[in-house]
C-alpha cells in the first residue's frame, strides 16, 4: 500500500489527511484557524504564526492516527490559502502577520525590502528549508507572466509590485518537488525526515482537481463561494463577468465566475447566532417550502469590490418565518446568487453546462444540493472525499512521486462521485423566485450608498 499526505489549509482551518493511491482516506485531523485580526481599517491578518502552527498541529496528529508505515507515504501535496502575502527575513520568519486575501494592502504595491511570498511559499520554507513556491498560487500584485507561469526576466511589472526579483521564491508547476522535510520541520510536524514535497496550485484550481472537474461547472461552497470551469489559455472577460486563475495542471486553466465572499461563513455565523446544531437546522429547515414565505437573504456582508457601499441583507420578513425559515433563506440565497454568476460566465465562455459539481463543505448537506439542483435546473454531483481541496493536494503528490504515471490516471483513480441529486417539483417555483431575487440590488443599492456615505462622513 502506498499513501500520500494531503495539506489543506483554508480560511478556517487546516485540515491534514492521509490517503491511498485510490484516494481513501486511512487517517485525518483538522484544526481551526484564530479570528482574523483587524489592526486597521482594511487590514485583515493572521494572528501570529497562525498557519504555520496549525499545519504542524494537524499533521502532527494525523501522523499519530496513522496506523501504516511511515515508509509507505510517498509523498506530501501541499495547498494553502490563495493569494496571501507573507513577509519574511533573511532566515524565513514572518515580520508580520500573514495578510489575509481579503486585506486592502494586496492590491497595492509591497513596499518592503524582506522576502515575499504567498502563503504557499512560506510553509514551504518552513517545510522544507526551499525558497520555492507553485506558480499556480500568484495572481494580483505578483509579477508573473500568465503565459510561462514564470517571473519575467525583465518587465517594469516588477517596479509596479513594488517588488525585486530577488525578494521572490523560485516558481515551479503544480506536481513538480518543492523539497524534502527538514529535520526542524520535521519535530514540528511529526512528518517523517526527508519525505518529498509536492507543489499544487491555489487552493480553488486544487480544489477542482480532487472533483474531478473538466468541461462541467463546479461550484465551490468555502468561505470564498465561486463557480468554475477549465480552459486552456489566459483570456480577459472585458465585462468582467469571469477571469482566468492558473489551474491545477502544468498549462491549464481555471475559470471563475464572480463570487459571494462570505459565503459558507454566513451559514456557520448563523449557526452560532441562533445556537443551533447543525443537524437541528438542517432537519427544520428541510420542512420550509421554498421561498421561506416571502424572505430573501442578499450575502453582501463583505462587499464586493465593484459595488464598496453594498451590505448583507435578509428581506421580507412578516412575523411568520422562524429561524428555520431564516437558515433556509441563506441556503437559497447562495445558490440564487450562484445560479446568476454561472450563467453569465457560461454565456461570456459560450459554454453550456448540462451537469454541475457541488464541492467544500457545504456539498455535505443533503439540502443544500437538493436547493442547488433545483435552483440550478439540472443534476448535482458530490464526490466521496468531502475535502475536495485535500484530495486534489494527494493527487499533485501522486503525480510528482510517480504513484499515478499522469494527471488523468491520478483523477480516474482517485475521485469518486458520492450522489447525484436531481430537481424535483420545487424548480419551477426557485426559476420564478431567480427573477425577483435578481432584481433585490436594483432597490437596495441607493439605500446602502446612502448609508454609506452617512456612515463615512
Amino acid at each position: 500500500m502506498t499513501y500520500l499526505i494531503a495539506i489543506d489549509n483554508g480560511s478556517q482551518s487546516t485540515k491534514v489527511s492521509i490517503v491511498d493511491e485510490v484516494g481513501r482516506v486511512h487517517a485525518s485531523a483538522q484544526r481551526p484557524l484564530r479570528p482574523y485580526e483587524h489592526p486597521k481599517p482594511g487590514q485583515v491578518v493572521h494572528p501570529d504564526d497562525d498557519v504555520w502552527d496549525s499545519i504542524a498541529e494537524a499533521c502532527t496528529e494525523a501522523m499519530q492516527r496513522f496506523t501504516g508505515a511511515p515508509g509507505e507515504i510517498a509523498g506530501v501535496g501541499l495547498c494553502t490559502i490563495r493569494f496571501c502575502r507573507a513577509v519574511m527575513d533573511a532566515d524565513g520568519r514572518l515580520t508580520e502577520p500573514l495578510l489575509s486575501w481579503m486585506d486592502d494592502r494586496l492590491a497595492q504595491p509591497a513596499g518592503t525590502r524582506n522576502l515575499v511570498s504567498a502563503s504557499s511559499g512560506y510553509v514551504t520554507l518552513r517545510l522544507t528549508g526551499e525558497r520555492r513556491d507553485t506558480a499556480g498560487n500568484y495572481e494580483g500584485m505578483w509579477p508573473i507572466d500568465h503565459e510561462t507561469w514564470r517571473w519575467p526576466s525583465s518587465s517594469p511589472s516588477y517596479a509596479d509590485t513594488g517588488m525585486r526579483r530577488e525578494q521572490l521564491f523560485d516558481l515551479v508547476d503544480p506536481g513538480a518537488l518543492l523539497g524534502n522535510v527538514t529535520g526542524e520541520a520535521a519535530r514540528a510536524t511529526g512528518l517523517p525526515a526527508g519525505l518529498p514535497v509536492f507543489a499544487t496550485s491555489n487552493d480553488k484550481a486544487v480544489e477542482a482537481l480532487g472533483s474531478g472537474l473538466s468541461d462541467e461547472l463546479l461550484v465551490s461552497l468555502g468561505t470564498y463561494i465561486a463557480a468554475m470551469t477549465t480552459g486552456d489559455r489566459h483570456t480577459v472577460d472585458p465585462e468582467g463577468r469571469f477571469w482566468s486563475n492558473f489551474g491545477s495542471v502544468p498549462g491549464k486553466y481555471l475559470y471563475e465566475s464572480n463570487g459571494i465572499r462570505r459565503g459558507m461563513w454566513t451559514v456557520s455565523w448563523y449557526r452560532q447566532l441562533v445556537g443551533s446544531d447543525l443537524g437541528d437546522l438542517e432537519a427544520g429547515a428541510a420542512g420550509i417550502e421554498p421561498g421561506c414565505g416571502g424572505l430573501m437573504t442578499v450575502l453582501d456582508w463583505l462587499a464586493p469590490g465593484d459595488h464598496p457601499y453594498r451590505r448583507g441583507a435578509l428581506l421580507g420578513f412578516d412575523g411568520t418565518q422562524g429561524r428555520y425559515h431564516v437558515y433556509r433563506s441563506i441556503l437559497e440565497g447562495i445558490a440564487l446568487t450562484m445560479s446568476r454568476h454561472s450563467a453569465l460566465m457560461g454565456e461570456a465562455l459560450g459554454r453550456e453546462f448540462p451537469e454541475l459539481i457541488v464541492s467544500g463543505g457545504g456539498s455535505r448537506s443533503d439540502l443544500m444540493m437538493q436547493i442547488f439542483a433545483d435552483v440550478f435546473g439540472r443534476p448535482v454531483r458530490r464526490t466521496r472525499m468531502s475535502d475536495a481541496a485535500g484530495l486534489g493536494a494527494a493527487i499533485c503528490a501522486a503525480v510528482g512521486s510517480g504513484v499515478h504515471p499522469d494527471w488523468d490516471s491520478a483523477v480516474k483513480a482517485m475521485v469518486t462521485t458520492a450522489d447525484v441529486f436531481t430537481p424535483s417539483a420545487a424548480a419551477p417555483v426557485y426559476a420564478k423566485l431567480a427573477q425577483d431575487h435578481a432584481r433585490i440590488t436594483d432597490h437596495t443599492d441607493p439605500l446602502f450608498a446612502s448609508l454609506n456615505h452617512i456612515t463615512a462622513g
